[in-house]
């Protein structure tokens, strides 16, 4: 679950409206290098349907979430009766605390780095009581459905790059500061709206969350394992499929 995964059934007005996107978020097509090394698994993207999150809110028109995995696909190290009865350890899962890159050189403009990692959630008797939960959140503003997040001004593009669910004390730079493409910035968390630890990456038009409009975007450079398939294939430019496994490359 990520930025909004509830937000077209539970949206107080009072929190953020629709907004739909704008004429330019619909014809340009910003390219970025993927924000990690290693295996992760590709959801809610782009590639399957737009909005990609069901919602045009909070920018996410576009966005895409990657979740850590190991060579056989898996999300975490183990599966016990915690994972089918209970929440558990957001240490057992691959992604968290793996580092994040800057995914394009630009400049810090917004960091928020307050918020706690959850357990993760991948029991359907955890997930239900935590959606139910979901308007709560909302209420509580921006920051409770982001979690720990930075927001870069991509260089010369006029547009922005945020990075969501961020580890807790993880983030590795400052408002202002000059980023460069492949540099740490973070680690991938559990924070905000989100049920296991994963990185939420979108693009958009306004460094503000609750009035952004999502950008369409593109990754450069990746090995691509689409969904069933044995054999990777290289892709120098595009957006990984629903629940394909990518690799970046040099």
């Amino acid at each position: 679950m990520s930025l909004c995964a509830f937000l077209k059934t539970a949206t107080p007005a009072a929190v953020m409206s629709e907004r739909p996107p704008s004429r330019a978020s619909m014809i340009r097509e910003i390219v970025i290098s993927l924000p990690f090394a290693g295996l992760w698994l590709a959801r809610n993207s782009p590639a399957r349907r737009v909005p990609s999150h069901g919602t045009d809110l909070l920018g996410e028109r576009y966005a895409i979430d990657f979740i850590g995995v190991d060579h056989d696909r898996r999300t975490a190290d183990r599966r016990d009766w915690r994972t089918y009865l209970a929440s558990e350890p957001a240490s057992r899962f691959f992604s968290y605390g793996r580092p994040i890159l800057s995914p394009a050189d630009g400049i810090v403009i917004a960091v928020h780095d307050r918020e706690s990692d959850h357990v993760g959630r991948r029991s359907q008797l955890t997930l239900v009581p935590y959606a139910l939960g979901q308007p709560a959140r909302l209420r509580q503003g921006v920051a409770a459905i982001a979690g720990n997040y930075l927001i870069i001004a991509v260089r010369d593009k006029g547009v922005f790059v945020a990075l969501v669910h961020l580890q807790a004390g993880s983030i590795r730079v400052a408002i202002g500061e000059d980023v460069t493409t492949g540099q740490p910035i973070a680690n991938c968390g559990n924070s905000g709206n989100s049920t296991q630890p994963h990185v939420h990456v979108q693009v958009m038009d306004s460094p503000d969350l609750s009035i952004a409009r999502g950008v369409p975007m593109a990754f450069r450079r990746f090995r691509e394992w689409p969904r069933g398939a044995k054999h990777p294939q290289i892709r120098e430019l595009g957006i990984p499929g629903e629940r394909a496994v990518v690799e970046p490359l040099p």
